[in-house]
């Protein structure tokens, strides 16, 4: 499993257990070194744009001080939604790998699909290329994470 999305996955598992928001992680990468990270954190700090993609920028830029993350790769549990696509474009990253698919998100209750469907050039991905490349990587490992999820008796579904 890549080192990264390894990270990315560990952070959506410690939402298992902290239920602090859904089974998602993130992590920034720039030159070889984690500079940012996050989990989802909707639930525990009652904020529905604490994603963990989001969480993850706002750390990447505290920490190097700039809002700028030119030259960075961001490693997410999950494919983004259309507000962390969003976020990840206006903070220049230009790579982002996730592991789950939208369609996974979808098969455990999450809603990004009424976002996609009402969006559709943002379906395919494809419709980013010019700014952002996207590739999934490790799904057979994140999925697990889902799964588990999916199996918990108090999970909260947003």
């Amino acid at each position: 499993m890549n080192e990264y999305m390894k990270v990315a996955k560990e952070l959506s598992e410690d939402n298992l257990i902290t239920n602090a928001g859904g089974p998602f992680g993130a992590c920034i990468v720039k030159d070889g070194k984690v500079i940012g990270q996050g989990s989802n954190n909707v639930l525990s700090n009652n904020d529905p744009t604490a994603h963990a993609e989001i969480v993850a920028i706002r750390n990447a830029c505290k920490n190097i001080n700039s809002y700028d993350l030119s030259g960075c790769e961001l490693y997410a549990s999950c494919y983004p939604c259309p507000m962390c696509l969003s976020a990840i474009i206006w903070s220049n990253i230009k790579m982002v790998y996730y592991g789950n698919t939208k369609e996974d998100a979808a098969s455990i209750g999450f809603r990004d699909d009424l976002i996609y469907k009402s969006i559709k050039s943002v379906t395919d991905h494809n419709h980013y290329k010019d700014v952002l490349k996207l590739e999934c990587i490790d799904r057979e490992e994140t999925i697990e994470i889902f799964k588990k999820f999916n199996d918990k008796e108090d999970k909260t579904i947003y």
